[in-house]
C-alpha cells in the first residue's frame, strides 16, 4: 500500500512540514515547537470544526484516496481470438462482420417497464451541493444528449431559497426543482430518465407528490445511503439567516445558528459558516414494502434504491427486500466514494470499498438466483471513471449489473466545458485547450454531433459543458465497444465472469475470479494433451 498522510492532504488544504511522517498519525516524526504549520492538527488548533470538510466548499469535489489492497486494477480483461458472442440473430461472425464499431453499447433496467440508455452509465446523484446546483445545466442537459440517466439527489427542494409550502407543510412551490427537471427533459431524447432521489426531510416535504404531479416524473429513488459517508446529505451555508432558515425547515444545522454564542461568534467574524445536515435514515422491512407501495399508489412507474458502503447486513438486506418489492434499479455505491460534500476522515475510512462490496453483491444476487428468485438489476457504483472501469464492472457482477453509476468523473467534463466556455471569453484560453483552436468549433471535436442532434437553430443554446459530457459519454461509448470486441462480446448481455481474470490470488479470493494462471488452465491442457 501507499503512503498514506492522515495528517495533510490536498483536500483539506493542509500539508506536513517534515518528509518524515508517523504512519499511523501522520503527524510529522519531528514537531517542532514554533512550526508555522500547516497540517490538519496545526489548522484544527484555531479552525476547529472547519478541517472535518474539504474545500473550499461549492468550488471542488473530493474524492477518497486511500489506497486498499485490492481494487478494479487488479482485475485485467480477458482477450480472445476464437469466437463472436452477443451479435445480431442470424448474424455469422466474422471479419467483416464483428467489427468494434458493431459492438452495441446500449443497456435497460427496470423489473417490468424498461428505461433504456445509450451506454451503460448514468450519474452519480447531484442534490443540493453548490456544485451541482451552478453547474446545473451543463450536467443536465449533457446527460439528456448523451442519452444517459441524470439523478437529481436530495433536498434539493429543501433548501430552495424560493420555496414555498401548503397549508399541510408539504412543498407547493420548488422552483429551483422546475428548473432541473424541465432543463433536462427539454434535451431528452429517449433514452435514459430524470429521477429524483428522495432522504426523510424530501419525504416530510413530500416531494414525491410535488414531481410527480407537476412533473409526471415516472421514478422515484428512495436513498439508504452512498459510498462517501454514513450520514445525511450536508451543504454549508455562510449566512446565519439562511442557517436559521434552513434550520426553520426542519434541518439539522451546525454550529446551532439560533444559540446567542454562535451567534456572537458569527458576529465576530470566526464562525464563518454553517453545515446544514440530513438526518439518519432508519429502514425497516416493512417499513421499506409500505413506502415502495405507496410510492406505486402515487403513480411512480419505476422506484429504484440507492444504497451505500454498509455491511454485508444491509447489503443483503438490499437485494433480498429490492428483489420481494420488484424494485426497478438498485445501486450499490462502495467506498471511498467522491462529492460535492463529506467529512474528509469518513470518506477515507469508512466503508467497504467498491470491489469487496460489489464482490459480495454478485455473490449474493447468485444465491437468489440459484434459490429461483428474480434478482432486480443492479448499478455498481465508486471510483469508475474509464471504459475499462465500466467493462469490469458489468463482468464482476454478470449477468445482474446492467450499468454503472458515476460521480464525479461525469461532473468534470461539464466544469471543464463551462470554464472553456468562460476563458474563451475572457481570452485567456490556457495553452492545454488553445493548441486545438481557439473556436468552440475547432475545440470540441464533438461540436457539429452535438449540433445534428439538437439542431442548428438549437446549437448556440447549448452550453460548452453540456457538450464536454457528451464528448465524455463517446470516449466511454468507442473505447466500451473496442474492450468489448477484443473479449468478443458485441452487446452488454454477452459480457459473462468468465471475461475477467484476477492479477493476484488476493483479489481471485475476494472476487472469486480466477487468478490468471488458473483461468482456463483445463481448456489449454486439453489442447495440448489432444
Amino acid at each position: 500500500m501507499n503512503l498514506q498522510r492522515p495528517n495533510a492532504n490536498d483536500a483539506t488544504r493542509t500539508t506536513n512540514r517534515s518528509k518524515s511522517v508517523a504512519p499511523q498519525s501522520g503527524i510529522c516524526s519531528r514537531c517542532v515547537d514554533g512550526c508555522t504549520g500547516n497540517c490538519e492538527v496545526f489548522k484544527a488548533t484555531f479552525r476547529g470544526r472547519e478541517l472535518i470538510y474539504p474545500g473550499p466548499f461549492g468550488d471542488v469535489t473530493a474524492g477518497g484516496d486511500k489506497d486498499y489492497p485490492i481494487d478494479y486494477s487488479h482485475l485485467n480483461i480477458q482477450g480472445y481470438a476464437l469466437g463472436a458472442n452477443g451479435l445480431p440473430d442470424g448474424v455469422v461472425g466474422d471479419p467483416d462482420t464483428a467489427t468494434f464499431p458493431s459492438v452495441d453499447t446500449r443497456t435497460e433496467y427496470g423489473w417490468d417497464m424498461k428505461t433504456k440508455m445509450a451506454i451503460p452509465v448514468f450519474t452519480g446523484a447531484l442534490g443540493s451541493t453548490e456544485i451541482a446546483r451552478k453547474n446545473w445545466e451543463h450536467f443536465a442537459i449533457g446527460a439528456a444528449i448523451a442519452g444517459v440517466t441524470l439523478v437529481c439527489g436530495e433536498n434539493v427542494c429543501g433548501i430552495d431559497p424560493e420555496l414555498e409550502f401548503d397549508s399541510n407543510g408539504h412543498v407547493a412551490k420548488a422552483p429551483d426543482m422546475d428548473r432541473r427537471i424541465e432543463t433536462y427533459n427539454r434535451y431528452h431524447n429517449g433514452y435514459g430518465e430524470i429521477l429524483v432521489q428522495m432522504n426523510v426531510e424530501d419525504t416530510r416535504l413530500g416531494v414525491a407528490e410535488y414531481v410527480l404531479n407537476k412533473h409526471h416524473l415516472d421514478t422515484i429513488e428512495l436513498k439508504w445511503g452512498q459510498g462517501a459517508k454514513c450520514i445525511g446529505g450536508e451543504i454549508k451555508v455562510d449566512s446565519i439567516e439562511r442557517a436559521q432558515e434552513l434550520q426553520n425547515r426542519g434541518y439539522i444545522v451546525t454550529p446551532d445558528p439560533s444559540s446567542p454564542i454562535n451567534q456572537l461568534a458569527y458576529q465576530d467574524g470566526s464562525v464563518k459558516e454553517f453545515e446544514r445536515h440530513s438526518r439518519l435514515g432508519f429502514i425497516s422491512e416493512e417499513g421499506f414494502y409500505a413506502e415502495v407501495d405507496r410510492l406505486r399508489k402515487l403513480g411512480f412507474k419505476r422506484v429504484t434504491l440507492k444504497t451505500g458502503a454498509y455491511g454485508l447486513r444491509e447489503l443483503a438486506m438490499a437485494i433480498k427486500w429490492s428483489s420481494k418489492a420488484k424494485i426497478d434499479l438498485l445501486t450499490i455505491d462502495g467506498a471511498p466514494g467522491g462529492t460535492g460534500m463529506s467529512p474528509w476522515r469518513m470518506m477515507e475510512e469508512w466503508g467497504m470499498p467498491s470491489i469487496y462490496l460489489h464482490s459480495a453483491a454478485a455473490e449474493f444476487a447468485q444465491k437468489l438466483a440459484d434459490k429461483g428468485e428474480r434478482v432486480p438489476d443492479l448499478a455498481f457504483a465508486g471510483g469508475f471513471s474509464a471504459e475499462d472501469h465500466v467493462f469490469k464492472a458489468l463482468a464482476l457482477g454478470a449477468p445482474f449489473v446492467k450499468s454503472v453509476c458515476m460521480g464525479r468523473a461525469m461532473m468534470i467534463p461539464g466544469m471543464v466545458g463551462k470554464n472553456i466556455e468562460q476563458w474563451m471569453k475572457d481570452g485567456k484560453l490556457p495553452k492545454t485547450v488553445s493548441q486545438f483552436g481557439s473556436t468552440k468549433e475547432e475545440i470540441f471535436v464533438n461540436y457539429e454531433s452535438v449540433k445534428d442532434i439538437v439542431g442548428a437553430d438549437e446549437i448556440d443554446n447549448i452550453p460548452l459543458g453540456a457538450i464536454g459530457i457528451f464528448s465524455y459519454g463517446r470516449k466511454l461509448k468507442v473505447g466500451l465497444q473496442q474492450l468489448m470486441a477484443g473479449a468478443r462480446c458485441f452487446s452488454l448481455p454477452s459480457i459473462t465472469r468468465h471475461d475477467i481474470m484476477s492479477l493476484t490470488r488476493e483479489c481471485a479470493d475476494v472476487t472469486g475470479i480466477p487468478y490468471l494462471m488458473d483461468a482456463d488452465r483445463e481448456e489449454a491442457l486439453q489442447i495440448l494433451n489432444g
